[in-house]
């Protein structure tokens, strides 16, 4: 018997930069978790608990997050 498709997880694409000038591309947020905020304090939220997990596993401080810059829509 065939199996059901799961749930299919959809993101939004961030360009994150940080305040000592790094930057990362591409950075994924559950759709979910922004709909409706043009703000971007939720994406900031999960990106910063992200960046955290991180830090803790490599043993590194988080950086401090500067700006954020949503990538086209998906």
């Amino acid at each position: 018997m065939a199996q059901k498709p799961g749930k299919r997880m959809e993101y939004v694409l961030f360009n994150v930069t940080y305040e000592d000038g790094s930057q990362r591309s591409n950075r994924r947020v559950p759709l979910d978790a922004v709909a409706g905020d043009d703000t971007g304090h939720s994406a900031r939220a999960i990106l910063e608990a992200q960046d955290r997990e991180v830090a803790a596993k490599s043993g590194k401080a988080p950086l401090a997050i500067k700006g954020l810059e949503r990538v086209g829509d998906r």
